[in-house]
């Protein structure tokens, strides 16, 4: 085995046997200082200049901005350092111990999306000794599954900058240039508790989260006729219906009532407007029903991503990689990126139909192809 895939898989390793599990739910939070104190200590010994930005007051979670040559453009290879929860009694080896069988590298965060470093860097090891003209950045984020919190900082502070930058997540080395946003949204419905022997005496609030959901299922309709986009698998805005919860016993009106419910716009919309306007039809449904009805984020959105067809960056990754750039639905840090200037798509190794699952890979076959072509991204937009 070569020296150079000897490192890839070294780092891998370690890579995944530092648990960095974010989650909204604290019983799984975790932070992922060791995986970035890791990746810093191998940048170093590539020469990079390395800044570690801590997140919290304890500094368990953080960005890492690893740096190398200076100049006003250059290249961003960026990925997130977290991963989702697990079910260990699922897997059928260690989630947290690499394990190779079947030509694939089996772990937790092997393909979303720890497997980009190791070969980010090999790409960059091909460099070394040689004069960047502009820099290269290594940035490494945390909570992308979660709250997004790294990229959201970087997008606040205004740094770094570059002329591109391409985010490593699992799209089987296929170029994207768009996907959908993200809102996960809460309504609460208030209405008066009663006697249900005599419905005058209260006012329902499951009756209201029933006009709630209907009002929500029209609205969906008509988002789907105002933003179609063919280039998605699912050409219109999605809004799914989540989590329902009510009342107390089946002889009282019930008085309050919830639901939870995610909302994807494509490129075309605008959270916020959206956002306002649905907040604003409901709260007149309530009006009409005599019912409190309130809307709020669960948690802060992500805004559609879309990287025009004619950018530099789309046409240079469709000419190396042979392959046209497409739409996805699933959410990236790229609208925090594409917010810091720079020409932006998502590109890397693996697929995400085995990400956020058991048994995740990262398939031996596509590994030397990533490093070629970050190698070949490197050579444009840094020497």
């Amino acid at each position: 085995m070569p020296d150079s895939d000897r490192r890839i898989r070294s780092r891998l390793e370690q890579l995944v046997a530092s648990a960095s599990v974010s989650s909204t739910d604290p019983g799984w939070d975790q932070g992922n200082r060791q995986v970035v104190e890791l990746l810093a200590s191998w940048l170093e010994d590539l020469g990079f200049h390395t800044e570690i930005q801590p997140l919290s007051a304890s500094g368990h979670k953080a960005n890492l901005v690893a740096t190398r040559g200076s100049g006003p453009g250059g290249l961003v290879l960026a990925g997130h350092t977290d991963t989702v929860p697990f079910d260990e009694g699922r897997w059928h080896s260690d989630p947290l111990s690499l394990d190779e069988r079947d030509n694939r590298f089996y772990g937790l965060g092997s393909t979303d999306m720890k497997g980009f470093f190791p070969l980010a860097l090999a790409a960059a090891e091909r460099f070394t000794g040689t004069a960047l003209k502009q820099p290269l950045i290594i940035l490494a984020t945390a909570d992308e599954e979660s709250t997004m919190c790294g990229a959201r900082s970087l997008a606040a502070a205004g740094y770094p900058k570059a002329r591109a930058a391409i985010i490593g997540e699992p799209t089987s080395l296929v170029p994207v240039r768009m996907h959908k946003g993200i809102m996960m949204l809460g309504a609460s419905i208030t209405g008066r508790a009663g006697h249900s022997s005599n419905p005058s005496l209260g006012n329902s609030a499951l009756e209201g989260l029933h006009a709630v959901m209907g009002e929500l299922l029209a609205y969906r309709g008509e988002l789907g006729q105002r933003y179609p986009n063919p280039a998605f698998e699912v050409p219109t805005p999605t809004l799914n219906l989540g989590r329902v919860h009510g009342g107390d016993s089946p002889n009282r009106i019930c008085g309050h009532s919830e639901l939870h419910f995610d909302l994807r716009l494509t490129p075309a919309g605008s959270n916020a407007a959206v956002l306002a306007e649905l907040q604003s039809r409901l709260r007149a449904l309530g009006v009409q029903r005599d019912l409190a009805i309130e809307v709020r984020q669960l948690i802060e959105d992500v805004e559609p991503f879309e990287q025009p067809a004619d950018s530099e960056l789309v046409r240079l990754a469709e000419q190396l990689t042979g392959h046209s750039a497409e739409a996805v639905a699933f959410a990236t840090e790229a609208s925090f990126l594409q917010q810091l200037g720079m020409e932006t798509i998502v590109l890397g190794p693996g697929s995400i139909d085995r990400a956020h699952q058991p048994d995740e890979f990262l398939p031996l076959e596509q590994i030397h192809p990533c490093v070629d072509l970050l190698a070949l991204f490197i050579r444009h937009y840094c020497l």
